[in-house]
């Protein structure tokens, strides 16, 4: 696109000149941009951005151009991004932001503003995660398999006994609330890790053990312990507990490794 081509009034407008000039961007990635964008025009006039079913349907508010260039314009951006921070996801805000700059910057390019309203624009940090205890901590860093490490989490965030935690089957687990059903024998909930690891190993499996063994059972075993997909068992506790040591033990100044409860430990200190 030629710089000798007027310069747009409204920001909207301005908005659709860049993605049509966009390159490399397909249709999907365009459509995500354009949300950004427009996204933004609410701020610029010091108006917050609709939320969830509010702003499907909102037409953004019509803004000149020329107000990018108002020396007010960045802090009512910067105010906006941290109001915002307080309900939207991270990586949403970081998307966003990455949207406009890259946008304020080509039409800066253009000519078409003189300053850049979205210069030095970022989320604020992220509040840091919970410290774990640490063992938990050092044990949940493991390079592991996919089935490990949703037990390791699922045993710490839940801090549920160990036969508990084995004892699920597939139809036990409300996975988007995060906890077993009312028809589980024993009521349980987890977190963010184990939430993020089930639905991984689940894949492909309805019904049946959480957790099994990675062989096939043997024909004696019973149904309810059996994968009807994979025909493999119910991982046992003594084989779950062999694992976690022997992954555990370069962690082990004695060598030794860790038993499961110590994924149990709330408070950083050894249990017994």
């Amino acid at each position: 696109m030629s710089k000798d081509q007027a310069a747009p009034v409204e920001y909207g407008a301005a908005v659709d000149r860049y993605l049509a000039a966009a390159a490399g961007l397909g249709p999907a990635s365009r459509r995500i941009y354009r949300i950004s964008l427009l996204g933004w025009a609410w701020p610029l006039v010091g108006r917050r951005t609709p939320t969830g079913r509010a702003r499907r349907g909102a037409h953004p508010p019509s803004v000149p151009l020329a107000l990018l260039d108002d020396p007010e314009t960045p802090e009512r951006l910067r105010r906006a991004l941290t109001d915002r921070s307080t309900t939207a996801q991270p990586t949403t805000l970081i998307r966003e932001s990455a949207c406009f700059r890259a946008a304020t910057a080509w039409w800066l390019a253009q000519g078409w503003i003189t300053t850049d309203p979205a210069l030095g624009l970022a989320p604020p940090p992220a509040p840091a995660p919970p410290r774990l205890p640490d063992r938990a901590r050092a044990a949940l860093a493991l390079r592991a398999p996919l089935r490990e490490l949703a037990f390791w989490y699922f045993l710490h965030e839940s801090g549920a006994p160990v036969e508990h935690v084995l004892a699920l089957d597939i139809d036990h687990l409300d996975l988007p609330a995060r906890r077993t059903k009312p028809s589980a024998s024993t009521p349980l909930s987890w977190g963010e890790g184990t939430a993020r690891l089930l639905p991984l190993l689940l894949a492909g499996r309805t019904a049946g053990p959480v957790f099994v063994t990675a062989r096939r059972a043997p024909a004696t075993t019973p149904p309810a312990d059996r994968c009807p997909v994979t025909g493999r068992g119910r991982l046992s506790y003594r084989r779950a507990a062999e694992l976690f040591t022997a992954a555990t033990r370069p962690l082990d100044p004695s060598g030794h490794g860790w038993p499961l409860l110590a994924l149990r430990d709330r408070d950083g200190t050894a249990a017994p």
